[in-house]
């Protein structure tokens, strides 16, 4: 359901595209809904009518903080089927880990030669989890949850830029005042609540997606990169992985 409606957004504009995959903390829906085979076909029929505007399988991974959404099991048994929707349509993969401990690192190796690229979107791992995937080819997004601590912080640093992706993971994952990099943060938006909203300005507490220049004001400042070239690096990663031209 989301996914069609996602896809509905995708044809308002030229310069909108969607992706088409089950959220670790929903794949329980695959078994209410009919089973594996069946709702992956359905997903199949929905790749085929988004056409282009389909740019990745996913967001998929696991999620082992959540394990109240979704039991570890339930994760393990929907998640590699996405690396042959990937396979059939040759597609990137939009990728969720949190703290598997190791079990979305070892499945994605056994696949790796089912998909061309991936990333592994609001990056919050360590630095020796970041090594191993770059050594899998695969990009890194940084988004606020990648910046709420120190060690975070030290972690961004060292993602190479040819392997950079910015996000802002809305309508989550915004640098609050309370996040390490909030220092770093240049530009600040007026927001009101819903129920006071005024054109021009956020509503309060929710993400959107003019807060990616937060992301790259810190992200800029971390790798002491100038902001125009760094934009401009992880403008060229995003059309790259998503096969988009200008």
């Amino acid at each position: 359901k989301d996914a069609k409606t996602c896809l509905d957004i995708a044809k308002k504009s030229d310069k909108y595209y969607c992706t088409v995959g089950v959220h670790p903390t929903r794949v329980n829906q695959i078994d209410q809904f009919g089973g594996q085979q069946r709702y992956f076909k359905n997903m199949e029929d929905l790749i085929v009518k988004c056409g282009n505007k389909c740019v990745a399988i996913g967001e998929c991974g696991l999620d082992y903080d959540r394990l109240m959404c979704a039991t570890k099991e339930t994760q393990l048994k929907h998640f590699p089927a996405h690396f042959d929707l990937a396979e059939k349509f040759h597609l990137p993969m939009y990728f969720h880990d949190r703290n598997t401990g190791g079990d979305f690192l070892k499945l994605v190796k056994e696949n790796r030669h089912k998909f061309s690229t991936g990333i592994v979107h609001t990056f919050t791992g360590t630095e020796d989890e970041l090594n191993q995937y770059l050594d899998l080819d695969l990009y890194i997004g940084v988004s606020g949850c990648s910046l709420k601590k120190k060690h975070n912080m030290e972690v961004v640093k060292k993602i190479r830029l040819d392997r950079l992706m910015l996000e802002t993971d809305c309508p989550y994952c915004e640098i609050t005042k309370s996040y390490d990099s909030f220092s770093l943060v240049k530009t600040a938006f007026p927001s009101r609540y819903s129920d006071k909203y005024d054109k021009g300005c956020m509503v309060k507490s929710r993400n959107e997606p003019c807060t990616i220049v937060q992301i790259a004001e810190v992200v800029s400042a971390l790798k002491k990169v100038e902001i125009k070239e760094l934009t401009e690096i992880a403008y060229e990663n995003t059309m790259k992985v998503f096969n988009l031209k200008e």
